[in-house]
């Protein structure tokens, strides 16, 4: 089998296709269709992908993606309803992989779990797990973000994200750079995410600290400056 995924959906019409077709590229497939059942199946199964509804009953989906968060990354695909850009956007913020919206193709579902899982979970450079700078220290060993005000709360990959940037303090990061070292080569989304995710980390910085950490340079990317006060 290449892989176990869990299918969170309450539409029963859906499961069944997204099962069989699941089931049809090799893959071992579990479907719940309640939101805190699938969150504890989540925890206690480990799948390698979950497909993953907004509309549940018991608890939504973006429930769900922020508990996993806390304490896995594993990859999740949300769907979501056709031209519902907000449902889009706040998946990603809280640390969804892709999102498909509905009405959907079952080949085209299958085709974004096979590219979602040929990823490598980017993993910073573990030659210095310790980043220190005036305002803020980034401790990889115990993924913990620290100020002076106390610890920051990051979901795992806005952390990557984050200690990407800092380790190249002070130089440009292209959109597509972050994308292929935090998302991995073989990211097939909107690129948006990054854009998404750099705004998320920011309002957090600047909530704790009272700067601005991460500037934008317009035409380029994204640069890191522990002494920056402005974008």
């Amino acid at each position: 089998m290449k892989g176990q995924i869990l299918v969170v959906e309450d539409d029963p019409s859906i499961q069944t296709v997204v099962r069989n077709y699941l089931k049809a590229e090799g893959y071992t497939v579990t479907c719940v269709e309640d939101g805190l059942v699938g969150l504890t199946t989540a925890l206690s199964n480990q799948p390698d992908l979950i497909v993953l509804d907004v509309n549940l009953p018991n608890m939504r989906g973006f429930e769900i993606v922020e508990q996993l968060r806390m304490e896995s990354d594993v990859y999740i695909i949300m769907l979501t309803a056709r031209g519902d850009e907000d449902d889009r956007i706040r998946g990603l913020k809280i640390g969804a992989d892709d999102y498909i919206s509905k009405p959907f193709s079952p080949r085209e579902l299958v085709a974004r779990v096979n590219t979602v899982l040929r990823r490598k979970r980017s993993q910073p450079n573990v030659s210095n797990q310790v980043l220190v700078f005036p305002n803020i220290t980034i401790d990889l060993a115990a993924h913990e973000i620290r100020t002076m005000e106390g610890t920051l709360d990051l979901t795992m990959t806005e952390f990557k994200l984050l200690y990407e940037l800092a380790q190249h303090a002070g130089q440009v990061l292209t959109r597509q750079q972050l994308l292929d070292r935090v998302w991995g080569l073989n990211y097939a989304g909107n690129d948006r995410v990054v854009d998404v995710y750099i705004g998320q980390v920011r309002r957090k910085i600047e909530d704790a600290v009272g700067l601005t950490l991460i500037s934008t340079i317009r035409g380029l990317g994204y640069r890191f400056r522990d002494d920056a006060t402005t974008a």
